[in-house]
């Protein structure tokens, strides 16, 4: 079967372009990965909400409070390589399950962290719970690129996406509500010893309570995945050296859109994670810090809408051109939050999300595109590049609490928006075929 891309006629590549519709046997299996997206992406959004929450119980400064997503993140780094060869050795549908444990047990840890009324334990437990989301990423990113013909997996992995948008924007609005909507009329700068430990365990109740709950919805999905672990047919896995994947890195398309991944991570991130404290300052929204925390769910829904369109959309037009119009989209609106006050400050850069909509899968489809039985290999190494998330946020928070200012510090996402879309003009023409060596 021959398909000619968007942009298959500008191309300098003579060769046409050969598309094989060969895609894995398991009918049924997609709402499987749905819900894998559905669960990781909601957990993720949660970052956002106990940010603010452990932020007042511990008295920290930005950077400190960003340390939450550094610890999240940071799995991202250690578990990417070790999640991809996991995968290829027990294969797709068993490798969910251990993710989907071991995010279980992560939840579970919030039980301990909550006694101890220790942030560094929270900062733990985060890790853990992340390092599930990782092997859970590697399995799913892939996957739904298999599941059906090469011509549509652009517009298949953003659809998917959107079902993990879907999770970000509920888990946030029922989480500021369990966590956020517990704050008592004390601070914590207002106490010490005994007291300031007993208001930290009392205040971080809540918190554990609701990653309960999740722990429970996880062994579910567990279970159910691991009732039709027999059911994938057709799985193949290209060895890999020790290094799993990093040879890719100079394959120039895979390089810079690993970077693009990085720096799109790490920008959502930290926006996501200073929306509540941005829109409670008087100049923007002047909010309480629950009704602050019921709008994160418009960041995230402006994603989940933009992905039900993107994924229309990127049937029709070029991936790359389209990349390159969310990413500048997502500048003019950080430039108009930062430089205007009120109700168009605030919601400017909530609109942000819509912006980051198509973004992750697109920049993940168009590196990995052509790779073909590398495609764990190079899915373990983009997840890698999510430690951007780690690294952008307390950045970010350095910024502001040096300038005491959150606008200063949005200047930040800015120039990582402007990367991004220089690699989708970069990448608006076909990849070539994955050679070995």
């Amino acid at each position: 079967m021959v398909s000619v891309s968007p942009d298959a006629a500008s191309s300098t590549d003579p060769r046409p372009e050969v598309e094989h519709d060969v895609g894995i046997d398991a009918p049924g299996l997609n709402y499987f990965v749905f819900a894998l997206f559905f669960i990781f992406g909601g957990i993720t959004s949660l970052n956002d909400v106990i940010i603010p929450k452990l932020k007042e119980l511990f008295t920290l400064s930005y950077f400190e409070a960003l340390l939450v997503q550094s610890a999240f993140f940071l799995a991202y780094l250690l578990i990417g390589i070790p999640g991809a060869k996991l995968v290829k050795k027990v294969g797709y549908m068993r490798g969910a399950v251990i993710g989907l444990l071991t995010m279980m047990v992560g939840c579970l840890l919030f039980i301990p962290a909550s006694q101890t009324a220790i942030y560094g334990v929270f900062l733990f437990a985060l890790f853990i719970l992340a390092s599930g989301v990782v092997i859970v990423q590697v399995v799913a990113n892939p996957l739904i690129s298999l599941l059906g013909p090469q011509r549509t997996v652009h517009s298949r992995l953003t659809f998917a996406q959107a079902f993990n948008s879907l999770g970000t924007t509920v888990f946030p609005f029922v989480g500021s509500i369990i966590i956020l909507g517990s704050l008592a009329e004390v601070t914590a700068a207002e106490l010490e010893g005994a007291e300031l430990t007993a208001y930290r365990q009392a205040g971080s109740e809540a918190i554990w309570q609701g990653y309960l709950g999740l722990a429970g919805l996880i062994a579910l999905v567990a279970l159910a995945v691991w009732v039709f672990r027999n059911r994938l047919k057709g799985e193949e896995h290209a060895p890999s050296s020790g290094l799993a994947g990093f040879d890719l890195i100079k394959r120039t398309r895979f390089g810079f859109g690993a970077l693009s991944i990085f720096l799109y991570v790490g920008a959502e991130v930290a926006i996501g994670s200073i929306i509540v404290n941005y829109l409670m300052q008087e100049s923007v929204l002047g909010l309480d810090e629950l009704s602050a925390g019921k709008l994160i769910s418009l960041y995230w829904g402006g994603a989940m809408v933009g992905r039900f369109i993107g994924s229309g959309l990127l049937r029709v037009f070029s991936p790359g051109k389209i990349l390159a119009f969310n990413a500048i989209g997502a500048i003019a609106l950080i430039l108009i939050s930062a430089n205007t006050t009120g109700t168009v400050a605030g919601y400017a850069l909530l609109a942000v999300g819509l912006m980051n909509s198509i973004m992750f899968p697109t920049i993940f489809s168009l590196a990995c595109e052509k790779l073909g039985p590398r495609a764990a290999d190079g899915s373990g190494i983009i997840n890698i590049a999510i430690f951007g998330g780690a690294v952008v946020p307390p950045l970010f928070g350095l910024i502001a609490d040096a300038t005491d200012s959150l606008r200063t510090a949005l200047f930040l996402p800015i120039a990582c928006y402007a990367i991004i879309a220089g690699f989708g003009i970069y990448a608006r023409r076909p990849a070539k075929e994955y050679v070995a060596g």
